[in-house]
């Protein structure tokens, strides 16, 4: 079973995250994504869904036309791990600058 981030590490874990939020009343972060169209945004989630899958770690997402949102949190671990920093820096390292305030 992962283990929930805490103390120190959760900390230092978050702090290398750019534009993810906390979602307010849970243990999860957040993030906005828009792109030029529909299929652009149907193709990051494709890109997403395929290593979230690899790592059996899936994301919570709403997409509609070119906006994406995704939230981040560990299930069985009862919030925020090593798991959910993971897969916020591919996500980040794929969406380029498409990254919007909430």
């Amino acid at each position: 079973m992962t283990e929930k981030l805490a103390g120190a590490a959760r900390k230092k874990a978050l702090g290398t995250l750019k534009l993810w939020t906390k979602v307010r009343g849970r243990d999860a972060i957040q993030k906005s994504y828009r792109f030029k169209n529909f299929n652009e945004a149907f193709a990051f989630m494709t890109r997403v869904a395929l290593v979230a899958e690899k790592m059996d770690h899936h994301p919570e997402w709403f997409n509609v036309y070119n906006r994406v949102d995704i939230t981040l949190s560990t299930h069985d671990a009862g919030g925020l791990s090593e798991r959910d920093i993971a897969l916020a820096k591919f996500i980040d390292s794929i969406a380029g600058r498409k990254a919007v305030a909430r």
